[in-house]
């Protein structure tokens, strides 16, 4: 009688995370403020003091350390009618080697009329071995605002890493007033060297990032927009813009994390008319 040992059950993170803001009368004048804070498992929420002017932030942040097979995730942030607010992430969100299943990541965004959402993350790094299933969902109201970006670097680049074997899946869907009017889809399966190696398709690039501004003038801004990417491409550094719809979408190609972030941030800042977010620069 031979006995065969069973793999062992491996405990998974899982979390949910919610953030609301409304405008509220202070002191004689509108202002933005918290209205609805919610979280749960390895899902957190930090509000720190912003002194810009620029509105308050909230900081979503993954207390597990990273996000592997099995994981879920699941952040909501909701704009409610004229106000102004951002949400980003305390840093870089890291996607280990699995043994099994993909890990899941849910974002949604709901922007109400006359809001101005920001949804800044900071770069989500993809180990080799990993797999990642991620959706952002964006409902916007009337004449709502919503600048957003989604950067991805596969492996430490700084390190030498290369990832060999990944399972990465991430959707954008923007629908205004119920209308879907931006649908992106990305799936990147198997060696991503290999994938990524072809002029149609990357050209080399190990690091990419995808921005929109959802905005009744956002067709307005394509000029300057072009005009500062290209102050900002050059050696192992592509980008490109495009506007349809209400619609600014532009699309950035790296050879690597640090390339990615000397166009993105700029771009960001230029797009929200602010400075980064203080925990970028933590």
């Amino acid at each position: 009688m031979s006995l065969q040992k069973e793999t062992p059950r491996l405990e998974r993170a899982e979390g949910t995370a919610r953030v609301a803001f409304a405008l509220r009368t202070v002191g004689g004048r509108q202002e933005t403020r918290l209205a609805d804070l919610f979280q749960d498992g390895s899902a957190k929420v930090r509000l720190p003091r912003v002194y810009d002017g620029s509105g308050p932030a909230a900081v979503f942040l993954n207390s597990a350390g990273g996000v592997t097979g099995g994981d879920h995730l699941s952040f909501e942030a909701h704009f409610k009618a004229g106000a102004t607010a951002t949400v980003t992430t305390q840093a870089a969100e890291r996607i280990y080697r699995r043994v099994e299943g993909v890990g899941r990541i849910d974002n949604r965004l709901v922007v109400e009329a006359g809001a101005n959402a920001r949804w800044l993350p900071q770069e989500t790094i993809v180990f080799d071995g990993a797999g990642l299933c991620r959706r952002l969902d964006a409902d916007l109201v009337g004449d709502a605002r919503l600048v957003a970006v989604e950067s991805i670097v596969l492996g430490r680049t700084a390190m030498g890493e290369e990832v060999t074997a990944v399972d990465l899946a991430d959707h954008w869907r923007i629908r205004r007033d119920g209308r879907l009017v931006y649908a992106d889809a990305l799936r990147l399966s198997g060696d991503s060297r290999a994938i990524l190696s072809g002029s149609a398709t990357g050209g080399g690039a190990r690091a990419f990032a995808g921005m929109v501004v959802a905005a009744p003038d956002a067709a307005s801004r394509l000029d300057h927009v072009r005009e500062l990417i290209a102050t900002l491409v050059g050696d192992g550094l592509e980008a490109g813009a495009s506007a349809f719809d209400g619609l600014l979408s532009i699309r950035c190609l790296a050879l690597d994390g640090r390339r990615l972030r000397a166009i993105v941030e700029p771009l960001i800042e230029t797009l929200t008319g602010w400075p980064l977010p203080r925990a970028w620069s933590i």
